[in-house]
């Protein structure tokens, strides 16, 4: 089997920020909710069976109390921040398994999903269907990939090392030293991307450079590199079959005729019979 793992906060945002644009600024209510829902379906329709969906059910995480700069939901527009507790709602009738993050953030999810994922045997490969460069962390081989839906590219080990100039186990030491604008953490000051690559390959990890590498800044680098680095410890599931899509539940029917997703009730029964 392929197991489906789907950053659902990218997706909301994506399909907020790309329906606005349709709509002329516009802001339907579940506009962005009901486009995921669509994207999901798409999946499932065309063959994926398991599929496990993170959102981040607050914008805040244990990452806040280890750095004051780390983002936060400030500045999310109130109409896409209206529709992260409706699209979880929304999955779960649908059948779908989701992971709302309180502590942890969907990233954590997905690095967890794909730890518990990778080490069932029956699981043939496990693809994280985000852009994000932070999952780049998880990739292992061939087997556990990431999935950029943008010209449909696969990234396994070589991949991610071709893209940032490291391997994946260094992605974490890497966006400590180049930083992520992102999530709010800046990086080292006058390191750029080359040089870390470079650095990284010619000592490995932070923990091993030579004290005259980073100096006073050090110690900074490390707190970095704890931010970016992904969790895989969440037990979100105990049983891979637990991810396995069977059709809508009974509450789907009602909730989507309230939110005004006639169209995917009517997909999802059909993709249910298929």
């Amino acid at each position: 089997m392929i197991v489906h793992l789907v950053d659902g906060t990218y997706e909301l945002f994506r399909h907020f920020y790309g329906l606005r644009r349709s709509t002329k600024g516009g802001d339907p209510p579940f506009g962005a909710v009901i486009g995921v829902l669509h994207r999901v379906l798409q999946m499932i329709e065309t063959g994926a069976t398991h599929i496990g969906v993170a959102t981040d059910h607050v914008i805040r995480s244990f990452r806040n109390d280890l750095s004051p700069g780390y983002k936060t939901g400030q500045g999310i527009e109130p109409a896409l921040l209206a529709q992260f507790h409706p699209l979880e709602e929304a999955l779960a009738a649908m059948g779908v398994a989701v992971w709302p993050m309180i502590e942890l953030e969907a990233d954590d999810a997905l690095a967890s999903a794909a730890h518990i994922a990778a080490a069932d045997a029956a699981v043939e490969k496990v693809c994280i269907w985000t852009p994000d460069k932070d999952l780049g962390q998880c990739v292992r081989g061939d087997r556990v990939v990431q999935v950029i839906r943008r010209g449909q590219t696969v990234r396994n080990a070589e991949g991610v090392r071709e893209k940032f100039g490291v391997p994946p186990a260094l992605i974490p030491d890497l966006l400590a030293l180049v930083g992520d604008a992102a999530d709010g953490y800046p990086g080292i000051p006058g390191i750029g991307a080359v040089t870390a690559a470079r650095l990284l390959n010619q000592y490995g990890a932070i923990e091993g450079f030579p004290s005259t590498v980073l100096g006073t800044d050090r110690d900074l680098a490390l707190l970095f590199k704890v931010l970016a680095t992904l969790r895989d410890d969440a037990r979100l599931f105990d049983d891979v079959d637990e991810l396995r899509w069977r059709g809508p539940t009974a509450a789907f029917a009602p909730y989507a005729q309230r939110i005004g997703a006639d169209r995917v009730l009517e997909r999802c029964l059909r993709a249910q019979v298929a």
